[in-house]
């Protein structure tokens, strides 16, 4: 398998350097500095303009490697309340660490009451697109049409609560509607690239993509999509050197699944 190691020039352009706060720039060296260094492969499996890559969350592992190691410009989705600090402490509590030991929970607690002013800070300032479950849900979807427009991929985790197998959990649905939204507006149908992130072996997969058919209906469609990234995450996982996978919730290390196929 070939895999690339980037440098962390090769992580950040231009523009990004143009567009954004220099403390924002720096520790996002800090952390491309002192967290693991990723291998990418499968390159060759993202096709040429716009994509929307699907991955498996590997809890705060996965918007961090997305970040830092996917290839060309991208954009991720983040959820709209870890971007407004008056929202930040209760979500970052329930989605991040509800499901610490009961012991633990109330400096968890804490911890989420001490990062609103930095969460926002960080999250409008990396390439992220703010992903609404209110009215202004029509807005993720134009945003993420319009990078998608300009040529950019985005990248998305899906995943719920609800486990689908030992590697990932079942994904939402809702982002389908992406594709159908872009191809009402430029007629051109999306691919859907599954990614495999593994922090065990510090390695990101990319996997074969599948396109977007506007000729069938939209929730057969996101029924046939998801199917697919589900499994095909599924299968790199399993082809991967045994290894512990890195689960959606925030569970015990010792309860980690291996990606022993079942």
């Amino acid at each position: 398998m070939n895999m690339n190691k980037l440098r962390y020039s090769d992580t950040i352009s231009d523009d990004h350097i143009r567009r954004t706060h220099p403390a924002f720039r720096l520790i996002r060296y800090l952390v491309w500095l002192f967290s693991p260094k990723y291998k990418v492969s499968g390159i060759d499996n993202l096709p040429e303009g716009p994509a929307i890559i699907a991955g498996n969350h590997s809890q705060m592992f996965g918007p961090i490697a997305s970040e830092l190691y996917c290839p060309g410009r991208h954009y991720t989705w983040c959820i709209s309340e870890m971007m407004e600090k008056d929202k930040v402490a209760e979500y970052a509590y329930k989605d991040f660490w509800s499901q610490k030991p009961a012991i633990s929970r109330p400096y968890y607690k804490l911890a989420a009451h001490l990062i609103p002013h930095l969460a926002e800070f960080i999250f409008t300032n990396a390439d992220t697109i703010p992903v609404y479950r209110d009215r202004r849900v029509m807005k993720t979807f134009q945003i993420t049409g319009e990078k998608l427009s300009e040529g950019a991929r985005v990248v998305i985790f899906p995943e719920d609560y609800d486990e689908y197998n030992n590697i990932v959990h079942h994904f939402q649905r809702g982002f389908i509607h992406t594709a159908k939204y872009y191809y009402r507006q430029k007629g051109e149908c999306i691919p859907f690239v599954p990614m495999y992130i593994c922090p065990a072996l510090k390695q990101i997969v990319f996997g074969k993509p599948i396109f977007f058919d506007p000729g069938k209906k939209t929730d057969e469609e996101a029924e046939r999509i998801c199917a697919y990234l589900q499994e095909a995450i599924s299968e790199i996982a399993y082809a991967l050197p045994r290894h512990r996978v890195t689960p959606y919730p925030n569970i015990s290390k010792r309860n980690y699944p291996f990606n022993d196929k079942l």
